[in-house]
């Protein structure tokens, strides 16, 4: 991690997070490397280098936040919002996803990205979050669970993985209120501020 964040978003116990900064993308994929090429979790099969991670954190041109989760001075865990879908109607609707460091679990650094992350998209306008979750993964559930996400279905055996056929649960929570005539997203940067 670079440079001094202590006083950003959920600082507690060390622990802090904090938008994401092209100088992190080396400790993100390091952290998400591990997801790719040894679980179900990620339906990529090649790791994404530290110069891919930082042109997919600068792809999010300002729309969907990034965020890092440090505890101490250690990246413990990435975040980020994304389009659900390209087409011009779901752009209230964002996927949301969050890795955690391996040796990191079970100490608050996914709720701790996702206290951050939800109501950076709810006050960007955004109306829906949706997570897709590889099954089974019953740590990724209860987390989303945990910060008000109902599972809406399953897409059965749509990923083929480590010899496999896979299936995805999805997981929705709404963000800010519906409306009929819905203001168009901000920018990040408008309503985030650490």
């Amino acid at each position: 991690m670079s440079g001094d964040r202590a006083g950003a978003a959920g600082a507690r116990r060390g622990q802090y997070a904090a938008p994401a900064r092209r100088s992190d993308a080396a400790a993100i994929a390091s952290l998400y490397a591990p997801y790719v090429v040894g679980s179900i979790v990620s339906f990529e099969t090649q790791p994404p280098d530290a110069e891919e991670m930082a042109l997919r954190i600068a792809g999010a041109d300002g729309r969907y936040p990034w965020l890092v989760a440090c505890d101490g001075e250690e990246v413990a865990g990435f975040a980020y919002a994304c389009a659900f879908r390209t087409r011009p109607a779901y752009r209230f609707t964002v996927e949301t996803t969050v890795y955690v460091a391996d040796g990191a679990h079970r100490r608050g650094i996914g709720t701790l990205l996702y206290r951050a992350l939800l109501p950076v998209l709810e006050a960007q306008g955004y109306a829906q979050a949706i997570a897709a979750i590889t099954l089974p993964n019953e740590a990724s559930v209860r987390l989303h669970e945990a910060v008000g996400f109902a599972q809406i279905g399953t897409y059965e055996k749509v990923g083929f993985k480590f010899r496999e056929w896979r299936s995805v649960g999805l997981w929705q929570r709404g963000l800010a209120p519906l409306s009929t005539r819905p203001e168009e997203p901000k920018p990040v940067a408008l309503v985030w501020k650490p």
